[in-house]
């Protein structure tokens, strides 16, 4: 297959880490199909990836939390581009799907209505499974191989205050991609996803405050993430070079799942106060020669 026929689906694609995914993509020269809910962002995203890599970029304005939206993506995208004249296929349904669509809208959980619940799980889980149910049946149908990636959080594996909704969400993901990647192996359709740490993506729909921003952003490495990193990831993922990765969630995050550097050094001594260091790094105490006796 051409690289000009290959064809990448992107859910929340109108800005922030689906935006950078599908201006990745577009760059390589494949054919891209932009999905959100969104339809003025979308189309000014749309038409910047259009300027920048040619015409090969079509946006679809879909509101996920809808199933059946959700699950004809796949045919939906392929009705949005011309068909490829490659002597591989010359339908061009996608080859890969990215669920990158995602909402976080902050609620205390003593406020949580069953409403906030369900539309959250509904967009950041249902749809990346109807989606890839979706996808999936078209590549069989065709007998074709393809891969989904996932955009996940660190929040799957580190509870906030404010997020019990999306907490839940994101780790229903992770699962539900390893439960993909296990049914749809024997297809040849590969199942992984990218968990990203904290990175600014400046979105209406998912608004933090600075506090907010700094309390999530502390990792080993210094630095917040930016889409970029993520968008790198996910390509790595969907290509031939990870051809033998799937179930896998590979943690973007600059060391954040790893632990923290926000704590102190601290290693009491035998007298309860900070040394600077543990006992096995402190240097040792000079030796004490006996006083010789005065004459």
């Amino acid at each position: 297959m051409t690289t000009a026929c290959r064809h990448v689906l992107v859910t929340g694609a109108a800005s922030g880490i689906g935006a950078a995914v599908a201006g990745d993509f577009a760059a390589t020269g494949a054919r891209v199909t932009a999905v959100d809910i969104q339809a003025d962002a979308l189309a000014r995203t749309v038409d910047d990836l259009r300027t920048a890599h040619g015409p090969r970029t079509a946006g679809i304005v879909a509101d996920l939390a809808d199933a059946d939206a959700a699950y004809s993506l796949a045919r939906q995208a392929g009705a949005a581009h011309p068909p490829c004249h490659d002597a591989y296929r010359a339908v061009p349904t996608p080859d890969v799907l990215v669920n990158a669509a995602g909402i976080y809208p902050a609620v205390p959980l003593l406020e949580m209505t069953p409403e906030t619940w369900d539309r959250t799980l509904d967009v950041n889980v249902r749809a990346a499974m109807l989606a890839t149910v979706g996808f999936a049946r078209a590549l069989i149908a065709e007998r074709r191989p393809g891969a989904v990636v996932n955009i996940g959080s660190g929040a799957a594996v580190r509870a906030r205050p404010g997020a019990a909704h999306y907490c839940t969400s994101k780790a229903a993901l992770e699962m539900l991609t390893k439960s993909c990647a296990v049914e749809l192996g024997e297809h040849h359709i590969r199942v992984n996803a990218v968990s990203p740490g904290f990175v600014p993506v400046d979105s209406a729909v998912n608004p933090v405050t600075d506090a907010y921003a700094d309390a999530v952003s502390g990792n080993p490495l210094g630095r917040r993430g930016r889409p970029d990193d993520i968008a790198r990831a996910v390509r790595w993922l969907a290509g031939t070079d990870a051809d033998w990765v799937t179930g896998a969630v590979v943690r973007v995050d600059g060391g954040a799942t790893a632990g923290t550097t926000a704590l102190p050094l601290h290693w009491p001594d035998s007298a309860g106060t900070a040394a600077p260091g543990p006992p096995s790094l402190r240097p040792a105490a000079p030796s004490r020669t006996p006083e010789e006796p005065r004459p």
